[in-house]
């Protein structure tokens, strides 16, 4: 017996922000920073920014709209940020929120009830707050007995999550566990920064996950797994504990996320392309059994790349499906976003994989097979 994947869940705000609409609001904000900064541009000691549009948007990365927690705030060229209004903590945590309406998501997609579910993991690349963990405030909330822990490895969070499950089921700590996966992204994007200020987006994602004997006949079946980290500065946020005590205090925008994504295409699509390929064979598969690929959603033209080295052919477009033209990047729920809207047509015994791969660098798989 092993570790199945019984059912998916998703959340997403009610609001989303197509390219058109974000880039309006940059394109004034540009507007405004190079008149107010035209003598200081004109003797070169200030940078002139650029405009950005729709179409660098998608070439560039596949994206088309996001969804957010506030599209006022974002769309606000006198705030450019989404609006978090503070909660008491006797309230519900906005975190904890999305990850508990996509938990009760994938509970009722299984025909489950909270009590039979054991452990709950928070992992995610936004944690709201570092204590009391996230993963036990959800576990309260969905009424879980049993316990719950956070974790986070960027944009690995997802599947480095799931194979903590998988080992957990595997070992016999734990029959039922709940993998939620939420990211409210937006707050840590730069929306004044062109190179960055498209891709992130908000979303949560669950996966329950369930010993064999317990799933029924239903779901999908782990058969092989693997991590990897390899540190990178490439993809990096400065934002923790220690900044309030710096001095001096630090900048403003070194709250944000920040790569270099020139070198992080160049060095992350070959590093994973070769880690699937090694992981198949270790587990005894090859491509040509994979019927999909549910890679990482950052960015359209790694995911491209990194399925055609993995083919070794061109490929359709639902064997690598993309999810990033109604989500945008979704960190470490991307992967399992795509899983969970596109793993239909499958047959008993026909393979796939999920996988993700960012900032660390980390990179996951979890390849299933449909019972």
């Amino acid at each position: 017996m092993s570790a199945v994947i019984r059912s998916t869940g998703l959340w997403t705000p009610d609001e989303s922000v197509s390219n058109d609409e974000l880039v309006a609001c940059f394109n004034a904000y540009v507007e405004r920073f190079n008149a107010e900064n035209a003598d200081a541009i004109a003797r070169g000691s200030v940078e002139a920014k650029n405009p950005s549009s729709s179409g660098f948007i998608e070439k560039a990365s596949g994206i088309k709209s996001r969804y957010t927690i506030d599209k006022a705030g974002v769309l606000d060229v006198d705030r450019m940020r989404p609006r978090v209004k503070p909660r008491a903590n006797d309230e519900l945590a906005l975190t904890a929120e999305a990850g508990v309406a996509a938990a009760r998501d994938a509970l009722a997609r299984a025909g489950r009830d909270p009590r039979d579910v054991d452990a709950v993991i928070c992992s995610g690349t936004s944690m709201q707050r570092t204590y009391p963990c996230m993963a036990i405030e959800m576990q309260d909330a969905l009424g879980i007995e049993g316990f719950g822990f956070d974790m986070t490895v960027a944009c690995s969070s997802g599947t480095f999550g799931m194979i903590n499950a998988i080992n957990m089921i595997d070992t016999g700590m734990a029959k039922s566990v709940l993998v939620i996966v939420p990211e409210i992204t937006t707050p840590q994007l730069n929306f004044r920064d062109r190179d960055s200020h498209f891709i992130f987006g908000d979303v949560a994602v669950a996966v329950l996950i369930e010993h064999e004997d317990a799933a029924g006949g239903q779901g999908w079946r782990v058969v092989g797994r693997n991590m990897m980290t390899k540190f990178s500065n490439n993809i990096r946020s400065n934002f923790g504990f220690l900044n309030a005590s710096e001095d001096p205090e630090p900048d403003f925008d070194d709250r944000y996320f920040v790569q270099e994504g020139r070198k992080v295409f160049k060095e992350v699509c070959p590093m994973v392309a070769e880690m699937i390929l090694n992981d198949m064979a270790s587990f005894g598969l090859k491509p040509d059994q994979m019927k999909r690929l549910w890679l990482h959603q950052a960015n359209i033209n790694m995911n491209m790349l990194v399925a055609r080295k993995v083919f070794g052919r061109d490929f359709e477009p639902d064997e690598a499906p993309v999810i990033l033209d109604e989500f945008a990047n979704t960190a470490g729920a991307g992967s399992l976003v795509a899983f969970h809207r596109h793993n239909d047509g499958f047959e008993t015994g026909e393979k796939g994989l999920i996988c993700s791969f960012g900032a660390g660098y980390s990179a996951g798989t979890v390849f299933v097979e449909k019972l």
